[in-house]
């Protein structure tokens, strides 16, 4: 059947017929009927990064666009659960919205604490008890995601724990922790136990996160920008290898260093 979509093409009307469309077996996208929310999951996930870099780029134009393909997931895993009768995106919509009354109390109920850091506290003890009606065991770590990013998940099992008071006391505690963790990976590592130098090393960026975390400091945009301050270097290491009319592979150690160092004092 034709695609004819609602009178207002901006509207979420048109984007749901969209998927409708795409999903019908008589007509549709081959590729997109034989899909299942299983099969899609890891798109979610990339879709939310390009949201992320699309933020830090600066770009309204790529801010939208990505954000039209975030959108699409939750239709299309919609149009999938409505189709297996599991739920409706109006159930996705409804559910959401109950959510976020529930755990605005300060807007939409009678709670008269505003400060931003009463409302996170007010936040954190709505979720508790959200996941305690889940039937979740009442452990302070529960309800974390598995799949999210390892340095995010870390920084957000100290923080759970903090909670509880199992915490160092300031900044200087974790920082000789961190200490601690380097000198056993090199004992690790002069014992040439590849297993135990694997697991000093998740401990030693486990308590890198818990640094970030303590220090007010997003670990993963920290990294992302240690990511692209590394990659802008290297090209400009790379440039400064093809300009001397070799390829970097043919440059010493020296050289390169030297190159490092140049591309360092072009960025301040």
């Amino acid at each position: 059947m034709p695609f004819d979509p609602p009178e207002q093409p901006r509207s979420i009307d048109a984007l749901r017929e969209l998927m409708r469309k795409l999903r019908d077996p008589q007509g549709g996208c081959p590729w997109d009927v034989e899909q299942t929310s299983a099969s899609i999951a890891r798109y979610a996930i990339e879709e939310a990064y390009e949201v992320v870099d699309a933020i830090e780029n600066g770009s309204d134009a790529d801010l939208r666009d990505e954000l039209g393909d975030l959108l699409l997931q939750v239709v299309f895993h919609s149009q999938m659960a409505d189709e297996r009768g599991a739920f409706s995106f109006e159930d996705v919509t409804e559910s959401v919205v109950t959510k976020m009354v529930r755990r605005h109390p300060h807007v939409f109920g009678d709670a008269e604490e505003r400060s931003a850091e009463g409302q996170t506290r007010a936040w954190e003890e709505i979720k508790a008890e959200e996941r305690a009606e889940k039937g979740e065991d009442d452990s302070a770590l529960s309800g974390l995601p598995v799949g999210l990013p390892a340095l995010t998940r870390a920084e957000k099992l100290g923080k759970r724990a903090a909670k509880t008071g199992f915490d160092w006391p300031d900044a200087q505690g974790v920082i000789a922790k961190i200490r601690e963790e380097l000198e056993e990976v090199e004992e690790a590592l002069s014992g040439r136990d590849e297993k135990a130098v694997r697991e000093e090393l998740g401990d030693l960026l486990f308590s890198v996160a818990n640094l970030t975390r303590t220090l007010g400091v997003d670990g993963e945009s920290a990294l992302r920008a240690a990511n692209a301050k590394f990659e802008r270097r290297f090209r400009a290491v790379e440039a400064r290898a093809r300009k001397a009319g070799r390829p970097v592979e043919e440059h010493s150690l020296d050289e390169l260093e030297a190159h490092w160092i140049a591309a360092k004092n072009e960025e301040r």
